[in-house]
């Protein structure tokens, strides 16, 4: 039991999932939910992004073994598919019933995000569309806990067009590492057809414009935010140059993920400029 149990929680990949949940959650804090909102919210989330990684190594089970994935739970297993399967659906079933309470629109808009990321794992991921699931769902985000208000209200475009340019470094980021095991599974997305050179330069560019927009498009900023913008511009051409100079390495990597890192804190303290 307590094996099935542990194998079940590796499957959910916990990183991403408790990553995309405390961001969501600090964003409804930061533009005023009620603690109650917060917390559904935040259990919803937990849930349904729990529900994408185990979808994810349920449907790639058969690829996970054949490059020798041995931290994957299903392909290693330690856990059957059936099992990951069943928990998958009935993370994401919950996932939407408990966002009922926070209103219709939230609802919809939190099983459309679901919807997407399943739709990455079912097959879109290996399609030259391979970010749009990422652009859909990270866009999406703002939105969910803006309309999770006790009076719903629409995100600030600026504000989903941040959301939807993390979710392009995301993609890009995280197939980075991969890129030769999924080609030898015929996993084909947009970053394996651009190579290595553009995908990090994507993913800097990426990083670089959701910086901007945070900033920026919503008029003067505080003190703060401007440091934020200038420190997240240094990286992000920091690792374009590094990039060009050659293939992307570990310490480009790090360095994306702190300029990803201080985009979603500039984010989660936009607070009330997060509102249209």
């Amino acid at each position: 039991m307590l094996r099935t149990a542990s194998a079940l929680a590796r499957s959910t990949h916990p990183g991403p999932t408790v990553a995309v949940t405390a961001i969501t959650v600090i964003l409804g804090v930061g533009i005023g939910l009620d603690p109650w909102q917060w917390a559904t919210l935040g259990a919803a989330f937990l849930l349904g992004q729990a529900s994408v990684g185990l979808s994810n190594d349920w449907i790639d089970a058969g690829r996970d073994r054949a490059v020798g994935r041995t931290d994957k739970p299903v392909a290693a297993g330690l856990l059957s598919g059936t099992t990951a399967r069943n928990a998958a659906i009935i993370a994401a079933a919950a996932a939407i019933a408990l966002t009922v309470p926070l209103g219709w629109a939230a609802t919809v808009a939190h099983s459309v995000f679901i919807a997407s990321a399943w739709a990455y794992n079912l097959g879109v991921k290996s399609t030259a569309l391979s970010v749009a699931p990422y652009i859909v769902s990270f866009g999406l985000l703002p939105l969910i806990v803006t309309l999770s208000r006790s009076e719903p209200a629409v995100a600030s475009p600026w504000a989903m067009l941040a959301g939807a340019l993390l979710g392009v470094s995301a993609h890009f980021a995280n197939v980075l590492p991969d890129l030769d095991d999924d080609r030898a599974t015929g996993v084909r997305g947009l970053p394996h057809r651009l190579g290595p050179r553009s995908s990090g330069l994507v993913v800097a560019g990426a990083l670089a414009a959701a910086s901007i927009s945070i900033v920026v498009m919503p008029g003067p900023a505080p003190a703060y935010l401007l440091a934020g913008l200038a420190l997240s511009l240094i990286l992000a051409i920091t690792s374009a140059v590094l990039i060009v100079r050659g293939q992307p390495t570990r310490l480009v990597f790090r360095i994306i993920i702190l300029g990803a890192l201080i985009d979603v804190v500039m984010l989660a303290l936009s607070g009330a400029r997060l509102l249209a």
